[in-house]
């Protein structure tokens, strides 16, 4: 059948105009030829015996293509009568940003984080509930070795979690180590009532300054480099030990800096030189959530208790 009969069928089904026909007739054949050439495609690709994940990529590349050619060519013939390029440039954008709204809006995106450079690989981060090391910034999306969840102390689980681009516009962005390598880290240690708490606080406050002092000198060197980029003021970076009451004891909050991917061995090093230390005084003991009876006029202050029962 040739291209003029497949027109005058058309006119005849539709009763309408040859220009008409002849503009739906080649719709018809670009879509056609679209659709094989893309099935074509689709075979090549999956006789080069490639992996799950470069066949998933390839068949997004190749639907994108199809789609981008439908628009142009099939606008292409539809306003072929348009005068002004202008409207069918407008007409062809807007169809190309309806049909494709999320790559580009992931696009436009990437070039956010690269111009604005709110991470780079290599960073720790976190947005949108997923914490973990930049490893990979595409143009579509990024990658990032999850840390935390079921692992203490924010080490790696060994899973790689993949992003849209565009979460940056919605999402807020912890950047741990943007110029600055370290974080503010606490460890608490409750104590009983009874222990002598000033002296656990002195040893506490002595371990602390043993393994995190030295730290400050270079924390305060990167602050001040960091100054002009952002507005911060540089507080007390040394170690410190803080004291308040619990319901179970005294508790002492060792805050201390570390560095980004050090904290758990930091940590590992100060319980156990904590506990080496409480270990040899009698008059410290650790605190856990216990019932007991306390009779005042026996246990509490003179002052404090009713009369004493003989």
């Amino acid at each position: 059948m040739t291209p003029t009969t497949a027109v005058q069928i058309i006119s005849q089904i539709f009763g309408s105009s040859r220009e008409l026909a002849i503009k739906t007739a080649a719709t018809l054949i670009v879509l056609i030829l679209i659709i094989l050439l893309r099935k074509s495609v689709h075979h090549l690709v999956r006789r080069k015996q490639t992996t799950e994940e470069t066949l998933y990529y390839w068949n997004k590349v190749i639907n994108y293509t199809a789609a981008v050619l439908m628009v142009v060519l099939v606008g292409g013939i539809w306003l072929s009568g348009v005068s002004n390029l202008a409207t069918f440039l407008g007409l062809l954008s807007a169809g190309i940003a309806i049909a494709l709204k999320e790559p580009i809006v992931n696009f436009a995106a990437w070039i956010f984080i690269i111009l604005r450079r709110n991470f780079i690989v290599g960073d720790r981060i976190e947005i949108n509930g997923a914490r973990g090391d930049v490893v990979d910034i595409r143009p579509f999306s990024f990658s990032i070795m999850e840390i935390g969840n079921w692992v203490g102390a924010e080490q790696s689980t060994g899973r790689i979690i993949h992003l849209p681009n565009a979460v940056v516009f919605s999402q807020p962005v912890a950047n741990y180590t943007q110029g600055f390598e370290y974080i503010w880290d606490e460890i608490p240690v409750l104590i009983t009532f009874e222990s002598n708490w000033r002296k656990a606080k002195q040893l506490a406050k002595k371990i602390v300054d043993e393994q995190a002092l030295s730290f400050t000198p270079k924390a305060e060197k990167q602050i001040r480099r960091i100054a002009g980029r952002f507005f911060i003021k540089i507080g007390t970076l040394t170690p410190r030990v803080y004291t308040s009451v619990e319901d179970s004891g005294v508790l002492l909050s060792m805050r201390f800096l570390t560095p980004v991917r050090q904290r758990r061995g930091h940590e590992e090093a100060i319980w156990e030189s904590l506990l080496q230390a409480f270990e040899q005084e009698d008059d410290i003991d650790l605190a856990y959530p216990t019932q007991r009876v306390y009779y005042n006029p026996h246990e509490g202050k003179p002052g404090t208790g009713g009369p004493a029962v003989p």
